[in-house]
């Protein structure tokens, strides 16, 4: 990448000569670098585009709901917003015994006035970050996890990736 600025500061001034295989490299699209947070939830490892997530917090004190579908794990207090938990894992029968450690806060932005919805994921592990231009895996996606939008290839590991909207059609919570 600083080879490509440098190429067109001296392709504008004129200073320096370009090859054709270095025009080639300046008239290549470049494609956006995108930033996962990589967490797992029982089995599983997830991971969020970090535009979309607000922040990750230490399992906090939850209260529970009353009469609240099994995947709602409860809701918490963050600095005066009302933050439901919704646990992945557990609905899908990858939850271990083990009481979760993290909430990944995520937000969904609505659309006009609407202001943002806010969701935390309870999380066993927060992995950390992973910035990659590669587009995500759709075409291996499993069909049987509808809140998967693709996966992403680390290494030699998948990460089931997460469409918040998905998420909320798969895990409705109510609105506080």
């Amino acid at each position: 990448m600083p080879e490509q600025t440098h190429l067109e500061n001296a392709a504008a001034q004129g200073t320096a000569e370009v090859s054709p295989e270095q025009l080639q490299l300046l008239n290549e699209p470049t494609v956006p670098e995108v930033q996962y947070c990589l967490f797992r939830a029982g089995r599983e490892r997830f991971c969020l585009p970090v535009l979309d997530i607000e922040e990750v917090v230490e399992w906090p004190t939850v209260t529970p709901v009353p009469r609240a579908p099994t995947f709602l794990q409860g809701i918490f207090n963050l600095r005066g917003n009302i933050i439901p938990i919704i646990d992945i894992a557990f609905t899908e029968g990858h939850r271990a015994d083990v009481a979760p450690k993290h909430v990944v806060v995520a937000r969904l932005r609505a659309e006009g006035d609407l202001g943002e919805l806010r969701l935390g994921i309870a999380s066993d592990e927060v992995i950390g970050t992973h910035s990659t231009a590669d587009p995500l895996l759709v075409d291996e996606a499993p069909k049987d996890v509808p809140h998967c939008c693709g996966m992403l290839r680390i290494d030699e590991r998948l990460a089931l990736a997460l469409d918040l909207n998905k998420v909320l059609e798969s895990f409705p919570v109510p609105v506080i």
